[in-house]
């Protein structure tokens, strides 16, 4: 069984930063796919950033130049590095992980920015 673990979300002030940490039951190597999503109340779940297997990402507009998406692969761990954060941020993050047949979801976490 595939788990997803999220942590590293929490409170923060406008302008501030902080890394999202996804990790992984298995080798992250296994998945065609990964990345972030998010979902903000009364909202449905976005993309925020999506990296392949092979290294290639894909940004949200909403996120590119502030928000970077990364790997270790010998810690089978996922991170979002979070900078210059928004109120228009705050949601719950959750990582993705999908393979040709099946897609795995965390619990999320919750990051809200407010001052």
């Amino acid at each position: 069984q595939v788990q997803l673990v999220e942590s590293g979300g929490g409170l923060v002030q406008p302008g501030g930063s902080l890394r999202l940490s996804c990790a992984v039951t298995r080798s992250i190597f296994s998945f065609d796919s990964m990345g972030w999503y998010r979902q903000a109340p009364g909202k449905q779940r976005e993309l925020v950033v999506e990296i392949t297997s092979g290294g290639a990402t894909h940004y949200a507009d909403s996120v590119n130049g502030r928000f970077a998406i990364s790997r270790d692969n010998a810690k089978n761990t996922l991170y979002l590095q979070m900078n210059s954060l928004k109120p228009e941020d705050t949601a719950v993050y959750y990582c993705k992980a999908k393979t040709r047949f099946f897609v795995y979801w965390g619990q999320g976490t919750q990051i809200t920015v407010s001052s």
